[in-house]
């Protein structure tokens, strides 16, 4: 096995499925398989998903909303998302841990580092929530926060896309595909993996990205033994 500890991102919006909004319930309980398979194979996994498939905090303020307050109901958005994650891996017999950045003792434990490596260590799925508690962060950032506090080995950001294009391979047929990149390419080349503010952090502390299609079975275990999937960015 390549890697021992991840971070698995997810966007919100792949939990749409086919739908327009919301959570696909036969999308969920696909990508729950996904990292039950992969914590089945003794890999230590984390998971941030993002909130917009049901509520954006950049598309509140374009309406007129107050940015922060936005963002704050895009924080509660991925909680929402998280606790639907938590339930279909527990519903396979995966035991999971949700910490959030925001308190919230009802549902979920609040986010100390200490805990979240201990429950790793114990083969548990750890759920970080709330992304960073802060606003004008967004979940990339607290991916990218999150992955290099518990020393994770990768990032693996799940897409629709099987990695880095030139452009947008859904609008330009003549766009390729990157097998591997560079931190510094990425900036040179303007292309889309993360925000800047996530992406930096990922460069400082030589955290490796990998961008795959988390829509295909079996990518995710691929991965983690080390195959060569999606596009890998590194320094």
């Amino acid at each position: 096995m390549k890697y021992k500890r991840i971070l698995l991102k997810l966007s919100g919006e792949a939990l749409m499925g086919n739908k327009g909004f919301g959570i696909d319930q036969v999308r969920l309980i696909e990508y729950a398989k996904e990292i039950k398979a992969t914590c089945d194979a003794g890999c230590q996994v984390a998971v941030v998903i993002g909130g917009g498939n049901i509520f954006r905090g950049i598309q509140a303020e374009q309406g007129g909303m107050d940015r922060v307050h936005g963002d704050y109901m895009g924080m509660l958005a991925t909680v929402i998302n998280s606790m639907a994650i938590q339930a279909a891996l527990e519903g396979l017999g995966v035991q999971t841990r949700l910490q959030s950045a925001i308190k919230m003792e009802q549902i979920c434990e609040p986010f100390i580092r200490r805990k979240a490596v201990r429950h790793l260590e114990k083969g548990r799925v750890v759920i970080f929530g709330a992304g960073t508690g802060n606003p004008y962060f967004t979940t990339d950032s607290a991916a990218a926060l999150r992955a290099i506090e518990i020393e994770a080995d990768v990032i693996l950001k799940g897409t629709r896309v099987d990695g880095i294009y030139t452009s947008d391979p859904e609008k330009d047929p003549t766009a390729t595909k990157y097998e591997n990149v560079s931190f510094d390419e990425v900036y040179s080349n303007g292309l889309e993996v993360m925000d800047l503010t996530a992406f930096t952090l990922c460069k400082e502390n030589n955290l490796p990205i990998i961008v795959f299609d988390m829509n295909k079975s079996g990518n995710l275990q691929r991965l983690i033994n080390g195959d060569k999937v999606g596009t890998l960015v590194e320094i």
